[in-house]
C-alpha cells in the first residue's frame, strides 16, 4: 500500500531510503468497510488519511438533520478535517468510506516528527496543504458561478468514476442541489 504514497509523492520530490523508511513507519495501512464513519463530529481528529483505494466524504447535518456532503475523495488523495487535524480542535463533520476503502493514516504528532525528520515529507506536506486551499477556494468559486449543470459535467469530466462508486444523493449534496434535481440534469444530459 505505501508504494502508491511513495509513487505521488517521489513525482513531486525525491525521496531517499530514509524518506521511505520513515513513510513505512509512520503511515500505518489500514481496511474500512463501506458506509464506516471513522472520524465523528464532536471529536478532534485523530488521523490524516491517505486513499489508495476507494471513495470518502466528509458531512455533516444542517439545522434540519439533513447530511450536507461538504467534500468527496476520489483515490489517491488525502481526506481528513484539515483544519480541526493541524489545529486538534472538535471537527464539525464526520469523515466516512462510502466504499470499502484501503487507506494509510497518520497522526498529527508522527506528521509533525516525519516532516522535522524528512525535508522531503515536509516540502510534499507543504504542497498538499497549498493544494488544499486552492481546491477550497476554486470550489466556492465554482458553487457561486457555475450552474448545477456545468457543477455536475466539470465533476464527471475530473473523476469519471464517482458516478459507478458514490451515491446519487452524496453527489447532488456536494454539489449543492438536491437529488430530485441532479436526476433531471443527469437524464437531460442522457437523452
Amino acid at each position: 500500500m505505501h508504494n502508491h504514497l511513495l509513487n505521488i509523492i517521489s513525482q513531486k520530490v525525491p525521496l531517499t531510503e530514509y524518506d521511505i523508511d520513515l513513510c513505512k513507519l509512520y503511515f500505518e495501512p489500514v481496511l474500512f468497510p463501506k458506509n464506516r464513519i471513522i472520524e465523528e463530529a464532536g471529536t478532534v481528529p485523530q488521523y490524516l488519511y491517505f486513499v489508495v483505494k476507494g471513495f470518502m466524504r466528509l458531512f455533516h447535518y444542517n439545522e434540519n438533520g439533513d447530511e450536507v456532503t461538504t467534500h468527496i475523495n476520489c483515490p489517491p488523495g488525502f481526506l481528513t478535517s484539515y483544519s480541526h487535524f493541524i489545529n486538534p480542535t472538535k471537527a464539525d463533520e464526520n469523515v466516512e468510506c462510502i466504499t470499502e476503502c484501503e487507506l494509510l493514516r497518520i497522526t498529527k504528532n508522527n506528521l509533525d516528527l516525519l516532516t522535522q525528520k524528512s525535508a522531503a515529507f515536509k516540502d510534499f506536506s507543504i504542497g498538499v496543504f497549498q493544494q488544499s486551499i486552492a481546491y477550497n477556494e476554486n470550489r466556492s468559486k465554482e458553487l457561486a458561478t457555475l450552474s448545477a449543470e456545468q457543477r455536475y459535467k466539470k465533476l464527471i469530466e475530473n473523476y469519471p468514476g464517482i458516478i459507478h462508486h458514490v451515491p446519487v444523493q452524496y453527489i447532488a449534496s456536494f454539489l449543492g442541489m438536491k437529488p430530485e434535481s441532479l436526476s433531471r440534469i443527469r437524464k437531460r444530459m442522457n437523452s
